[in-house]
């Protein structure tokens, strides 16, 4: 199953939309800039063991270095061009996270992420997801990692608009200029069967 986009005739307001979002808890709600309302199902098993394996790696890194603030695929932000996503891990620079209004930080505070990550699932559609990680560089989001376990490949996109990929969860990644010192190896993190 694929998400369902409900197209919007009328924006909810970002006060409406967090109601909206927060009596529907139980599902996992983005908006576009367009104002549509995607509806996401959950990610298998899978998926979501190898998603908290990879943004553990993050939230630790980010305990030593104390950069940032990192969050998890629940947390909603507003970008630029007014959509609202929930990737699947994200993290934002200490100082830009200090400069959001504390009543703001309770909502989908208008912030983009200095670095993203989205894992693809099975039931994921690799163009969808594509388009996504350009829409968040085009948001001013520094670095951006899809990653894609199904086909074991790592597509890397920057904010010079650069987009690398890797075919090999062998090579290190690199938190590059954006996550400073954070490197991992996702093989390493692939449970066996």
């Amino acid at each position: 199953m694929e998400a369902l986009t409900l197209k919007s005739i009328d924006s909810f307001t970002d006060d409406q939309f967090f109601e909206f979002c927060r009596v529907n808890d139980d599902l996992r709600i983005e908006r576009d800039a367009c104002g549509n309302i995607i509806i996401m199902e959950p990610t298998g098993m899978e998926t979501g063991e190898f998603n908290l394996e990879v943004s553990s790696e993050i939230r630790n890194w980010n305990k030593e270095t104390k950069e940032g603030k990192a969050f998890d695929s629940s947390t909603g932000v507003t970008l630029p061009d007014n959509s609202v996503r929930s990737p699947d891990s994200m993290w934002i620079k200490l100082e830009r996270w200090k400069a959001i209004p504390k009543e703001e930080r309770k909502k989908f505070a208008h912030i983009s992420p200095d670095f993203v990550l989205e894992i693809r699932s099975t039931t994921d559609k690799l163009d969808v997801l594509k388009e996504k990680m350009e829409e968040y560089i085009k948001n001013e989001v520094r670095l951006a990692w899809l990653i894609d376990p199904v086909e074991e490949q790592v597509i890397i996109y920057r904010k010079d608009g650069s987009i690398e990929h890797r075919d090999n969860f062998e090579i290190p990644l690199s938190g590059e200029d954006v996550l400073v010192g954070f490197e991992i190896v996702l093989s390493e993190l692939l449970e066996e069967e």
